[in-house]
């Protein structure tokens, strides 16, 4: 039988001082995946770009501008998701990850639409992300939830731009 509990979706750092490491681990999966994806594999967070290291290594710092939307199941962290801060009323998603054992459950599209009623809630108009074009899965779940693909921002080739209305 597999464990069906529902994850909740709370802010980072939060009122739930038992989720003490955050979202580094998910972020470390994250980034290690998506090198490997990108045919640049290592095989730890020491062999990450500074930049990305940095975000596993000292989460609240290198995002301390953002929301970080964590789902809990339990007290451990399973998915998260940050949300840039607006500027010219629009805010970014970035890093969008469900543990790998977990999806199929919703996790991702509950954090996506938590940070999308965070948005609407701070005045923000437009919120905009960008997914590899190998991520199918990830494209199919955005476009669902209402995200067009739109002209890149990004010089980085295969990456989709997209944003959403709010």
């Amino acid at each position: 039988m597999t464990d069906q509990r529902k994850a909740v979706i709370v802010r980072w750092p939060g009122q739930d001082a038992s989720v003490e490491t955050g979202p580094a681990a998910l972020l470390a999966a994250y980034h290690l995946r998506t090198e490997a994806e990108k045919g640049r594999a290592v095989a730890e967070v020491d062999g990450l770009p500074e930049r990305y290291r940095a975000e596993v290594l000292d989460p609240a710092t290198a995002f301390s501008d953002a929301v970080v939307l964590l789902a809990l199941s339990e007290d451990t962290a399973v998915g998260c998701l940050v949300v840039t801060a607006p500027v010219g009323g629009r805010s970014e998603l970035k890093r969008l990850w469900t543990d790998p054992a977990l999806r199929g459950r919703g996790i991702a599209s509950g954090l996506v639409r938590a940070a999308l009623a965070h948005c609407a809630e701070n005045g923000v108009s437009t919120v905009r992300l960008s997914v590899w074009k190998w991520r199918t899965a990830a494209l199919a779940l955005y476009e669902r939830l209402g995200f067009t693909v739109t002209e890149s921002w990004d010089e980085r080739d295969q990456l989709v731009c997209m944003e959403h209305a709010v």
